[in-house]
């Protein structure tokens, strides 16, 4: 039987009618489901941007000048130049008095000034970084006042592992590695090996601690450990504390410290060493050198090699500024040429090891900046070079195992660690 126009006209209305339904369910269910749950709005809340800090101040709504300071500029010629009052820069300065120096306000180190975004363009910051690990605040806004804070020091254990092609520093130098490894690898080997041969060949491996401020290297804290191949012979060096006391030691347990520094600066090279007969430069004869001259730059400074009483600490016309220091009954050592002593240096005093007591200078009879290093035995000078020195006391009884322990850590890191040749 035949549908009529009406009956058809009826099921295509409610077809069209169920369409429109099932889109409305389905934007609803869509609506719904991209709804955020309470979980979600908490985390969008913690992920809100953060405020932009410069040295821990919010600076967003700030406008940040950086600059550096020049020849003869001090902080209230700069402070002037950005609209700050004379009252506001003399009540800065005595807020200073006591914690920074401003005359301290070295050529070429940087400067920050932190403005308002008003339309006076108040500055209500101006902030100093004197060196790479510190920085000073000076607040110039309703509150006054001066803060010197120390940036935080990372330290990030690094290693190198390379074989000897010319010179150690030059070695040291094309693997990348920091130049003060260098000095810091001779103080802790000095006693065992003889760093003026080292031989094409020899090979080096050292952990070390590197030190890093905000990811940028500032300089090498401490060596770690020390595995050095010298003529075929291995030596180690491992870094261990007894009773608070960080030294170094063998594979054994053997201190590599003698009872004296190696040698009582950082020198350039050894321009004369001790010898019965030297031919005298301005005395123009031959005569006994008593002593080991260390070639150095002027002002480098000069330390005991151990730990004593001043005996004496003056000028004299032949040995120009001096020292000479009585460690104990047996021993005896002098500096001489000093471009000065040391402040607080003079007999009676007492000094440690490592303890600095002059500069090197070319006072007295010399033709130039040396250290002339003497040494006395039993009231007799002897060769520095060659004296027969008693070590440093070993690990202890009640802190061997504690050391074996450590060593084998360290010299496990040390093994696996592959020569580069530059």
């Amino acid at each position: 039987m035949p549908i009529s126009v009406n009956k058809v006209m009826q099921l295509k209305m409610s077809y069209l009618i169920t369409l429109i339904l099932l889109n409305l369910l389905n934007s609803c269910d869509s609506v719904i489901k991209q709804t955020p749950k309470t979980k979600d709005l908490d985390l969008l809340i913690n992920q809100a941007p953060k405020s932009k800090l410069l040295f821990g101040i919010p600076v967003d709504s700030s406008r940040v000048i950086e600059g550096k300071i020049k020849r003869n500029q001090t902080l209230s010629a700069i402070l002037q130049r950005f609209g700050v009052s004379d009252a506001k820069i003399h009540a800065i300065a005595q807020a200073s008095k006591n914690i920074f120096d401003l005359r301290k306000l070295d050529v070429g180190k940087k400067y920050s000034i932190v403005q308002k975004m008003n339309a006076n363009k108040t500055v209500n910051y101006f902030i100093f970084e004197p060196d790479l690990e510190s920085f000073v605040i000076f607040s110039l806004g309703d509150s006054v006042y001066t803060r010197v804070h120390q940036k935080k020091i990372e330290l990030i254990e690094k290693s190198i592992a390379t074989t000897i092609h010319s010179s150690l520093y030059e070695t040291i130098i094309d693997i990348g590695a920091p130049p003060v490894l260098v000095s810091k690898l001779v103080d802790v080997l000095a006693w065992q090996v003889d760093f003026f041969r080292i031989q094409e060949g020899d090979k080096l491996k050292i952990i070390y601690e590197e030190e890093s401020i905000e990811g940028k290297p500032i300089g090498v804290k401490q060596i770690i450990g020390v595995y050095f191949k010298h003529f075929d012979k291995i030596f180690y060096g491992i870094r261990y504390s007894v009773d608070q006391i960080e030294d170094y030691f063998d594979e054994d347990g053997n201190s590599l410290r003698k009872t004296f520094l190696r040698a009582p600066l950082n020198y350039r090279r050894i321009s004369s060493r001790y010898s019965g007969r030297r031919y005298h430069p301005i005395q123009k004869r031959y005569k006994p050198h008593l002593g080991t001259d260390y070639a150095a730059s002027v002002g480098t400074p000069i330390h005991s090699v151990g730990e004593g009483i001043v005996v004496e600490a003056k000028y004299g016309r032949y040995n120009g500024n001096y020292v000479k220091i009585k460690h104990n009954s047996t021993y005896s050592t002098q500096y001489l040429h000093m471009q000065k002593i040391k402040r607080g240096i003079r007999p009676g005093v007492k000094v440690e090891q490592g303890q600095t007591i002059g500069f090197v200078g070319s006072t007295g009879l010399a033709t130039g900046p040396h250290l002339c290093f003497r040494f006395w035995k039993n009231n007799k000078q002897v060769d520095a070079l060659k004296v027969d020195l008693p070590p440093s006391d070993p690990i202890n009884s009640k802190s061997l195992n504690d050391f074996l322990h450590e060593k084998n850590r360290i010299m496990k890191k040390l093994e696996y660690l592959s020569f580069k040749t530059p």
